[in-house]
């Protein structure tokens, strides 16, 4: 039951703190010391917020592409109304919103737009008008009465390939949506760029409500194999995104039935997919759309609480800088390039205990692989053997069909058990490196921001956090899904199975697959020592590059505001922001 009340003083609180903190911006003497960007992007911020009051609530989802985003959709609305068959040159973002009638707008950048229908949007249709329109398609607004629409808007973005590419109408999105859906597919098991877009895109923004929708769980083969897969989902989206809810479905199936069309194959554990997308359903309706109101307000709060803490955070550092002469801040632009100098000696005496621990990892991954071919080389063998009566064990046909994809299947888990394995390992070695080399040049802060004030406060000023540039050096390499060089010789295996017996060609070929998965190996953990080293290389270097351009600001601003009016300034905005700090610690939110 949602409480009315409740929502009610909400409303009044988001309205009292963002006329507070929009007073403190718009103080000419403040705005003098705050600076001309920032108050620029806390005005950006500001409007994103009045932006989310008035707008309907938005339910967005994410997932890289060929995730089946579209049919999930389409299941959910019970209509065909997202095209499914879509390229990367042809996918835009689809609003879906409620109207009496069907409507289907093309958003083009140039501000026009452009009448279709639903026939118009399907690929082959849509390659053609793309190139009459006199402008880029900015998004397309399809408008239906589906019940579900009166309460939410739902939003398909394109898939999510590259993270350096991302598209900002996409990122815009994300910031703007009141709640997250991520499309996985159970295929292709959480891959490393699905893992890191969760990790510095979505969790940052802290949603109250995130679905993982591990899709396509009809292509598996048993259910012993999607209780292994959502363990495994469920264990990674635990350590990221722990509030994540996961559901395993099968959004192909669900259109169908729903449609009363044909369902894919039932492979005797239909009834999991199919609960978990009624389960998924439920909580749709259940918290989402009947808490749409509270999960709104929270979300606002949310965002008001981070403009409120990066203007706090602008202004200590301010302060503290302003406390020191020209002379002070010049020594101490020259005491961090030192510590930088000191920082790159140090690392390059820690490299060799990097390199051979990994080294170490590699040569007990390799060993692991042998074992496991060993097994593997019986198990190819056993099934040539006979039954209790003489017979065959396994039919032709079986191991026509299942032989080979059991083969990959086996070969890629035991791979991506030995990366998994030293996961972990990995960073525990690299944070240890870090604090290490932290404590023997005197700078902790720099290992451990949030407990050194100012290097906090310059990690955490607006659009220079430093996560984000961290998180875009990859820890892990990036074929950790299945082994690239193994590739050929299952494509061999493909190509002659047609022709003699398929257990034949794979024991023939057995040699060169184990020996293209211990050079896949070999390949991946040298990967995995340089990315470890840019991680560690990139940390200091740009939380001391954060702290030289902070100071060279100070530098600018010193010279040409007094520094009795700076401290003023400071004392206002603070006398300011203290009646919004108590109504958002009021509301639970963390600040």
């Amino acid at each position: 039951m949602i409480d009315e009340n409740n929502t009610s003083v909400e409303s009044m609180t988001i309205s009292k703190v963002r006329n507070e903190l929009n007073a403190v911006i718009d103080d000419p003497q403040i705005a003098g010391v705050l600076g001309g960007e920032f108050v620029s992007e806390l005005k950006e911020w500001d409007a994103l917020i009045g932006k989310k009051i008035d707008e309907p609530f938005t339910l967005v989802i994410l997932g890289e592409f060929k995730r089946g985003k579209s049919t999930i959709i389409n299941a959910i609305l019970g209509k065909e109304l997202t095209p499914t068959n879509a390229t990367p040159e042809t996918y835009t973002i689809n609003e879906i919103t409620f109207g009496n009638f069907r409507t289907v707008q093309a958003y083009l950048e140039n501000g026009r737009r452009v009448p279709l229908t639903l026939e118009d949007i399907k690929r082959e249709k849509l390659e053609q008008r793309m190139k009459l329109f006199p402008s880029k398609i900015s998004y397309i607004q399809i408008k239906d009465n589906s019940p579900i629409l009166s309460e939410i808007k739902i939003v398909d973005t394109p898939g999510l390939s590259d993270l350096e590419s991302l598209d900002k109408e996409v990122r815009d999105y994300i910031v703007n949506a009141d709640a997250i859906m991520y499309a996985t597919s159970c295929l292709l098991p959480f891959s490393e760029t699905e893992q890191t877009f969760l990790a510095s895109h979505v969790q940052p923004q802290r949603f109250s409500m995130l679905y993982i929708l591990v899709n396509m769980m009809d292509a598996l083969e048993s259910r012993s194999d999607a209780n292994r897969i959502l363990r495994r989902f469920k264990s990674i989206a635990g350590r990221i995104v722990p509030n994540a809810v996961v559901y395993g479905i099968s959004g192909a199936d669900e259109y169908a039935r729903r449609m009363g069309l044909e369902r894919p194959e039932n492979k005797g554990f239909r009834d999991l997919y199919e609960t978990q997308f009624l389960q998924f359903e439920l909580s749709l309706k259940r918290d989402i759309i009947m808490q749409k109101d509270i999960i709104r307000s929270q979300r606002v709060l949310t965002m008001l609480s981070q403009m409120w803490g990066e203007t706090v955070t602008k202004l200590d550092l301010i302060s503290e800088m302003a406390e020191l002469d020209q002379q002070k801040l010049a020594e101490k632009v020259s005491a961090i390039e030192n510590k930088g100098q000191e920082l790159e000696a140090a690392l390059e005496a820690k490299k060799p205990q990097l390199h051979l621990s990994i080294i170490e990892m590699q040569q007990q991954a390799e060993k692991w692989m042998y074992e496991f071919f060993a097994k593997l080389r019986a198990s190819i063998l056993e099934c040539r053997s006979k039954d209790d009566a003489g017979g065959d064990r396994y039919s032709a046909e079986d191991i026509e069909k299942f032989f080979y994809p059991y083969l990959m299947e086996k070969v890629g888990e035991a791979y991506r058990t030995c990366i998994e394995n030293h996961r972990d390992k990995i960073t525990e070695l690299v944070e240890k490196i870090s604090a290490d080399l932290s404590r023997s040049l005197g700078i902790e802060e720099y290992h451990e921001g949030s407990k050194a004030p100012s290097v906090e406060r310059i990690m955490m000023s607006a659009n220079k956090n430093v996560t984000r540039r961290v998180m875009g050096v990859k820890l892990f390499g990036t074929s950790e899904t299945f082994p690239p060089a193994a590739m050929s010789s299952f494509s061999l295996i493909m190509k002659k199975k047609k022709q003699t017996d398929i257990i034949d060609i794979a024991l023939e070929n057995y040699d060169d697959i184990r020996n293209n998965i211990v050079k896949d190996i070999k390949d991946v953990y040298q990967d995995l020592e340089t990315k470890a080293l840019s991680r560690l290389e990139g940390l200091y270097k740009y939380q001391i590059g954060l702290n030289k351009e902070a100071i060279s600001q100070t530098q600018e601003m010193i010279g040409q505001i007094d520094a009795d009016e700076i401290r003023s300034a400071i004392t206002k905005a603070r006398n300011m922001l203290a009646e919004p700090e108590r109504l958002l610690r009021e509301c639970g939110c963390e600040i």
